[in-house]
């Protein structure tokens, strides 16, 4: 018998106990005994059904990048691990322990996009919309509305008291759903039908060519209705990046080792890219790790051990914001990664967001007006 095996006997009673929790909990919701908001906003939620390592926030900041520039917009989140409690506004410090660390790279990287954090959705959203700046204009205080037009809410598919305008699911080409089971035997946070809620699912993470049968296959597996659209999506990497954003002058194959220091949740994809030029030794840690003293000696111990004279420390966007200030002189540098869509993917996937929002928040207009 094998070790997974072994303890799926062993979690059994609690993955039943976890499902009826779940079971009872949406059946709650879709009887109407528990309250769904949709608020007076055009909001895009993105989230999965399984715990982490979908790359979530790659594909938040593709949207980000996608609708910014022609809507004033914001991102919401619950701000993983931050230190703060209730509705959080990043004031431009872009600070991890207020914001968790997502978060503050995100405010960091798009200085137009509004940045919040707030474990309760519905109070996060109605935060966002009562906020305005005072003018003085002559004798009178002016109050004015900053608003934003359209909200990004980030892993909010299980937070059920909310419901976006649109609504994308991503599940992963190498932990799609459908091959998944329910916590804590499995990893996913709630049954396979929650698929049903989505309008937009993306598998994410595919290869850079995907085989067409393959691409056939996945979507039937995926057992969707005909209303839910389905696009493959990859991560595209950059040139490495120093700690504060600029360009690293680095030919990464004239590289004789790199560390790769990571608290993600499925490096894979990063440690591939690497790997595509030159030795890799990984040091693993868990997903939002914050990084302790202990850590980064740890970290520095095994950079020392590494034989060769030109190596490299490697990290993602995310962990640099917990690395911040604690390597020294560590050469630490930054792998950036964007999210692309496979082929014409690309132009449809940004066609249906661009108009169902351009939509939605001309329709929201209308309303306010009559109102």
């Amino acid at each position: 018998m094998s070790f997974r095996t072994t303890i799926s006997y062993v979690l059994w009673p609690l993955t039943m106990w976890y499902a009826v929790g779940v079971a009872v909990r949406n059946l709650f919701y879709a009887l109407g005994l528990k309250r769904q908001a949709a608020p007076h906003i055009t909001t895009i939620g993105v989230g999965n059904l399984c715990v982490g390592g979908s790359g979530k926030t790659p594909h938040v900041e593709y949207l980000l990048r996608l609708l910014s520039d022609k809507y004033s917009t914001a991102i919401l989140s619950r701000g993983y691990r931050r230190k703060s409690k209730g509705f959080v506004l990043d004031d431009g410090s872009h600070d991890a322990a207020l914001l968790g660390d997502e978060s503050a790279m995100i405010a960091a990287k798009h200085p137009n996009v509004q940045v919040a954090v707030c474990e309760k959705r519905v109070l996060g959203v109605r935060q966002l919309m009562a906020q305005e700046r005072i003018e003085q204009q002559g004798d009178e205080v002016v109050h004015i509305s900053t608003a934003p037009q359209l909200i990004i809410l980030d892993d909010v598919f299980q937070h059920r008291a909310i419901k976006p305008s649109i609504n994308i699911l991503l599940t992963e080409y190498g932990h799609p759903y459908f091959k998944d089971h329910i916590l804590p035997y499995g990893n996913l946070r709630e049954f396979k039908s929650g698929r049903l809620r989505a309008g937009i699912v993306i598998v994410t993470k595919c290869p850079a060519v995907l085989n067409p049968v393959e691409k056939h296959n996945i979507i039937q597996d995926l057992k969707l209705q005909n209303f839910q659209k389905v696009f493959f999506s990859y991560f595209k990497y950059g040139p490495l990046q120093t700690l504060d954003g600029r360009p690293a002058d680095i030919d990464l194959r004239r590289i004789d080792n790199i560390l790769a220091v990571t608290g993600i949740a499925h490096p894979e994809p990063m440690l591939a890219e690497l790997r595509r030029s030159t030795k890799v030794q990984h040091m693993a840690f868990a997903d939002h790790h914050d990084f302790s003293v202990r850590d980064i000696n740890r970290i520095r111990d095994t950079f020392t051990a590494l034989k060769g004279s030109n190596n490299i420390i490697v990290t993602t966007e995310k962990d640099a914001v917990r690395l911040q200030g604690k390597t020294c002189s560590l050469p630490l540098y930054i792998l950036p990664v964007e999210v692309a869509f496979h082929k014409t993917a690309e132009r449809d996937f940004d066609f249906l967001i661009e108009f169902t929002v351009r939509e939605n928040i001309s329709f929201l207009s209308k309303l306010s007006i009559w109102n």
